[in-house]
C-alpha cells in the first residue's frame, strides 16, 4: 500500500512540473499542495513527527537542504526522488511559499525544559558543546543569511534523529561538520533535553 501511494505522488509530482526558469508564488503554492503536503501536511505543518513541519522554516535553509537532497549530499532515499526534477526556480518557489506560513506551536517535557535550557542557552564547556543560541538565535529562529535552520516548534522525536544522524556520521551536510562535532559530544539524555526545550520554544 506504501509502495502505491509513493507512485501515486511521484506520478503528481511529475505531472505538475512546468519547468519554468522564474520563481513565483504560484509555482511554490502549487508544489506544496500537490506533492509536499502529502507528509508535511497543509501549509507545512506536519501531522507526526516522521515528518519535519516546514512552516516558518527559513527559505535559505530549506533550499539548501533541498538541493543537498537533490545532490546526495543529504541522504534520503525517498527525498531524493521528490527533487530530482525540480528545477533550481521550483526549489525556490517551494521554499518561499513554507517560510512564509506559520508554524504549529509544540510541546516541551517539563521534566526535560531545565537541562534542555541550560545546553540550548549556555551549552556544556566542559564537553566542548557551544550553545545552541549562538548559531539558530536566542529565540531558535534560525539565522537566515548564515541559512541555519529555525529549530523553535520542531518536533522533538525529529530533532532527536538528526542529532543522532549527525552524531555518528549518517547526515554530512552540516557546513564544515560544525553539527557533527557538537552532535557527537552529546549523550542521548542531552540530546532528548534540548530537543524537548526546542520544541516548546515559540
Amino acid at each position: 500500500m506504501k509502495r502505491i501511494g509513493f507512485v501515486i505522488v511521484i506520478a503528481g509530482f511529475l505531472w505538475i512540473t512546468p519547468g519554468t526558469s522564474r520563481a513565483t508564488p504560484q509555482m511554490g503554492a502549487s508544489l506544496a499542495a500537490h506533492v509536499c503536503s502529502a507528509c508535511h501536511g497543509p501549509n507545512g505543518n506536519s501531522a507526526t513527527s516522521a515528518f519535519p513541519k516546514l512552516a516558518g522554516q527559513g527559505a535559505g535553509y530549506i533550499e539548501k537542504e533541498l538541493h543537498d537532497f537533490q545532490s546526495g549530499k543529504r541522504a534520503n532515499a525517498i527525498m531524493q526522488a521528490m527533487t530530482a526534477s525540480l528545477t533550481p526556480a521550483e526549489i525556490r518557489s517551494v521554499a518561499h511559499y513554507f517560510s512564509r506560513e506559520t508554524l504549529s506551536a509544540g510541546f516541551a517535557n517539563p521534566k526535560l525544559v531545565a537541562l534542555g535550557q541550560k545546553i540550548f542557552r549556555g551549552g556544556l564547556p566542559k564537553a566542548g558543546v557551544p550553545a545552541c543560541m549562538a548559531c539558530h538565535g536566542p529565540d531558535g529562529m534560525g539565522n537566515e543569511p548564515a541559512r541555519y535552520p529555525r529549530l523553535a516548534g520542531q518536533w522533538s522525536a525529529y530533532l532527536v534523529r538528526q542529532l543522532q544522524a549527525f552524531a555518528d556520521g549518517r547526515r554530512k551536510n552540516s557546513p564544515h561538520g560544525m553539527m557533527n562535532y557538537v552532535a557527537s559530544r552529546l549523550t542521548p539524555a542531552q540530546m532528548k533535553a534540548v530537543a524537548s526545550y526546542l520544541e516548546g520554544l515559540h
